[in-house]
């Protein structure tokens, strides 16, 4: 066991907007296994690779292990896996390989395969089985999961738990639940770690939440009470202290000794409620630093004239004369929200293609509605570059709605300044629903919508096709996310 320190962390990008880490400090244990969760922009990659040093920070870092960094940089992979492999470690022994490679259930004959011959699940599990080859080192590992189907989340989940010492980044719930032991969370305005799974730390944050929000509520009342009080108590005190040089109705003389305590007695007791006050005010300033802005979003949908929108019988797609699914049957009414579901490679993307109206060979009878809107958010975010107010206007979308689903999403208002280009791989995915969520249509159709999305947006975008209901058909390998959200399941 050893540590890992930071202490005083601050770090910016030059010539950025704003500072991601101010004064940061924390420690880690090298043994524990740490799920890595934080809202999209916040710094989680950046803050692995201010571990890896490759950008210069203020503050100390210090630590007696090396580290390595999933996924690997530089990877040719028009060789063959077993020379990526050996690119990546040229150590490596190749016993302790082939048993991890079958602890991921991958067969050997892929290290004689070319590696971009591989499917994405196959890619994911050979280059983790790399890193876990690397003795003696602290392991980075960031979003391993895009990409992989459920069956394959679950294998990786489950070889992870074997495992200790390393940062896993992850949106997905039931994978941290099932392979960490704590939870590093970048907040509002600081970073910090507890014991247990996500699930823990989520209902912690929950209570901990709501405790603070009763308070302040309560601190706020107390405020407006005492505020009223003082500016009474204040009052009468300059009244008696004006009649001072009065004189009673009877003629007689005032006490003035007697009026001027009185007043200094109210005008103290006024001090005693503004001090109290303010002793509630900074109590008040305490609180709801960290509490996640997630409002309610919207969506645009419409209705069609008819219940029927599309219609697949025995259809079979082909590329190239190779068949990539066969007689797929399903029909999409409308107010049914479907979970296309299937292996990596098994048809899905066609499928999703032949809907929205892609040149697709394909067999069997397809039918769709005359003049049906569909809006479509694919997997692919690397087309995305300049500015959002342009994005907005080449779509035909309303950019103030754009810009406030964005907020909602947890974007910053200095985001909107910068080159979508520059925007993290889940800021990119939002980007792309926010824009159907502005567009109005029938149909909504998202493959692989929360590749990269924080757990709180995902559950922002959940409660929503929940409350508005929106017939969708999507792609979605979150088991938790599908689970809440479908009414039908369509596997292929």
């Amino acid at each position: 066991m050893s540590l890992i320190n930071v202490t005083n962390l601050t770090f910016g990008y030059e010539g950025s907007y704003d500072t991601l880490f101010e004064n940061v400090s924390f420690q880690i244990d090298t043994d524990w296994k740490l799920g890595f969760t934080g809202r999209n922009g916040r710094g989680k990659t950046t803050f692995l690779n201010l571990l890896l040093g490759k950008y210069e920070y203020s503050g100390n870092i210090s630590a007696n292990v090396s580290f390595e960094y999933f996924p690997f940089s530089g990877v040719n992979k028009e060789n063959n896996t077993l020379d990526v492999i050996s690119d990546i470690f040229p150590d490596f022994l190749h016993w302790k390989l082939m048993r991890e490679l079958s602890l991921l259930e991958v067969s050997e004959d892929v290290l004689y395969r070319p590696f971009d011959s591989l499917s994405y699940g196959e890619q994911t599990k050979v280059l983790l089985a790399t890193l876990f080859l690397k003795e003696n080192s602290f392991l980075l590992i960031d979003e391993p999961t895009n990409h992989l189907d459920m069956t394959a989340r679950k294998l990786v989940s489950d070889y992870l738990n074997t495992k200790s010492g390393f940062i896993l980044i992850s949106h997905d719930r039931v994978f941290l639940d099932n392979c960490v032991d704590h939870i590093l969370s970048i907040n509002k305005t600081n970073i910090e770690i507890q014991k247990g799974n996500f699930s823990c730390w989520w209902e912690n944050k929950k209570r901990q939440d709501s405790f603070e929000l009763a308070e302040n509520e309560k601190l706020r009342k107390d405020i407006n009470r005492l505020s009223d009080s003082a500016k009474r108590t204040s009052s009468w005190s300059h009244e008696v202290e004006k009649t001072k040089n009065g004189t009673k109705n009877s003629g007689s003389k005032l006490d003035k000794g007697y009026v001027g305590h009185k007043a200094a007695k109210m005008m103290k007791r006024s001090k005693s409620i503004e001090n109290r006050q303010q002793s509630a005010l900074d109590e008040k300033s305490k609180l709801l630093k960290n509490i996640e802005d997630s409002d309610s979003l919207k969506i645009s949908h419409l209705a069609y004239h008819k219940d029927r929108l599309v219609e697949l019988d025995h259809v079979s797609i082909f590329y190239d004369d190779k068949m990539v699914c066969k007689d797929m049957d399903f029909t999409i009414e409308q107010g049914d929200r479907i979970a296309l579901m299937g292996k990596n490679g098994s048809g899905k993307s066609s499928i999703i293609k032949l809907i929205c109206g892609e040149n697709i060979s394909y067999t069997g009878t397809f039918r769709k509605g005359s003049q049906l809107e569909i809006s479509y958010v694919s997997q692919d975010t690397s087309h995305l570059q300049g500015k959002l107010t342009n994005y907005a206007t080449n779509h035909e979308i309303d950019e103030s709605l754009f810009k406030s689903i964005l907020r909602k999403l947890g974007f910053s208002r200095v985001q909107f300044e910068k080159d979508m280009s520059t925007f993290s791989g889940g800021q990119k995915k939002k980007v792309l629903i926010a824009k159907s969520l502005c567009e109005h249509a029938h149909l909504y159709i998202w493959d692989e919508p929360l590749n990269y999305i924080d757990l709180i947006s995902r559950i922002q975008i959940e409660e929503l096709l929940l409350k508005y209901q929106p017939t969708i058909l999507f792609v979605e390998h979150d088991r938790t996310f599908s689970e809440h959200i479908a009414t039908k399941f369509v596997k292929i």
